[in-house]
């Protein structure tokens, strides 16, 4: 009989599936890395079973533990799978911009979910970033996840994301295209693509309100860049220790009402029903056109399900709202 022992054995080995109708312009095959298979839909599934296992194996993550993580939301969700499956609580710090599914998930799955102001600086005690932090530090038999900069995070992807990709693709992928948020996916997998065939391209996805394309470009952090944005789960104000810059080829940055807009021409024109970096990934690919020619094979990664995003992206009367549809 073939069945997993735990939900966690589900994770990873998802498919790659051609896009058609919105790549028709491009002269190249594009292939969607469609992590949305991950039991708790998303690629965070990966990282948080790593994270987990690794703090249980330097001692930082005792039994009857409480994890504690400030999370936009898909993050949250795989470490509260490996949680149940291994008898931890969960503490999870979320900005008031994550979308209202992302929180009542969250909650579903058995996490205590705390809510932060989204437009305060990084350093700001009611920040995200502090609560989540703080309650490291005072909460008894705890553990701090910290995604931006525990380098386990890139680690699950350089050993599972990467190696899928290139057996996928036969070896024959010449482009990787990646959202970055907390850079564990692309610093992962870039850096075990380009192991493999150093000619691989790394492309970031950044939106406006992020400092990860200029920072990629000059080497100079710059807070006017910063200020608040819509797009979920993509760019930074800070910059985590799991963007290895100098990976990544390049960045291209995606308005916030082209990452909605796309993510609803993912689902009406190819059957993606995908989160809200998903739209701004395959807009950012577009946006890359004159980089492809016939030969190459583009792989884009899309994050997690568009069930988080019900409220926002898939719902017409907030796109109005936001004058992103007419």
């Amino acid at each position: 009989m073939q069945y997993a022992e735990n939900i966690l054995e589900t994770i990873g080995n998802t498919p790659l599936i051609k896009l058609n109708k919105l790549t028709k312009d491009l002269p190249c095959l594009v292939l969607a890395k469609y992590e949305t298979f991950n039991p708790g839909n998303s690629v965070k599934d990966r990282m948080a079973v790593k994270m987990i296992e690794d703090a249980e194996a330097q001692g930082l993550l005792k039994p009857g533990g409480t994890i504690i993580e400030g999370t936009s939301g898909n993050t949250g969700m795989g470490l509260a799978l490996v949680a149940i499956v291994k008898g931890y609580k969960c503490i999870f710090v979320l900005s008031d911009k994550q979308s209202k599914e992302k929180m009542d998930i969250l909650r579903a799955v058995g996490a205590e979910v705390i809510v932060c102001p989204t437009d305060v600086e990084p350093t700001d005690p009611r920040s995200y970033y502090s609560v989540s932090k703080r309650l490291g530090e005072e909460t008894p038999n705890s553990w701090y996840v910290n995604q931006y900069d525990n380098l386990s995070n890139t680690k699950a992807h350089y050993e599972s994301t990467g190696p899928e990709i290139w057996k996928q693709t036969d070896g024959k992928i010449t482009h990787f295209v990646v959202g970055v948020g907390t850079g564990g996916t692309i610093s992962g997998v870039g850096k075990y693509l380009k192991e493999q065939n150093p000619d691989v391209k790394i492309w970031g996805i950044d939106t406006y309100g992020s400092v990860f394309k200029k920072y990629h470009e000059t080497g100079i952090f710059d807070e006017n860049e910063i200020y608040p944005y819509v797009t979920e789960g993509i760019g930074e104000d800070i910059l985590p220790k799991n963007v290895n810059f100098d990976i990544i080829d390049g960045f291209t940055k995606v308005t916030d009402k082209d990452a909605a807009v796309y993510t609803q021409l993912l689902a009406k024109e190819e059957g993606m029903f995908l989160g809200n970096s998903a739209g701004a990934a395959i807009k950012g690919l577009l946006q890359l056109k004159e980089h492809f020619t016939k030969d190459d094979v583009v792989v884009v990664l899309f994050h997690d399900h568009g069930s988080r995003y019900v409220g926002k992206m898939f719902n017409d009367e907030w796109m109005k709202k936001m004058g992103y549809i007419d």
